[in-house]
């Protein structure tokens, strides 16, 4: 754990990319669970913060799809 964090300390532009990355996954989940009435997604995915992986797994897996 150390390790990560003296990475991310000595690399400001590998945190700030990690941030830019979270960000837009949980913009974009969010976005399609409010425009499916999905309220606990919804709720799930602006609480929790995973770097994004929830957000791909919601998006891949539970998001309904428009035909």
């Amino acid at each position: 754990m150390d390790s990560i964090l003296s990475t991310l300390q000595y690399n400001p532009w590998l945190l700030a990319l990690i941030t830019v990355w979270s960000i837009t996954w949980k913009a974009i989940a969010t976005w399609h669970a409010a425009r499916n009435s999905q309220l606990g997604w919804f709720i799930a995915l602006f609480i929790i913060n995973t770097i994004g992986v929830l957000e791909i797994i919601y998006l891949v897996f539970f998001s309904k799809r428009k035909r």
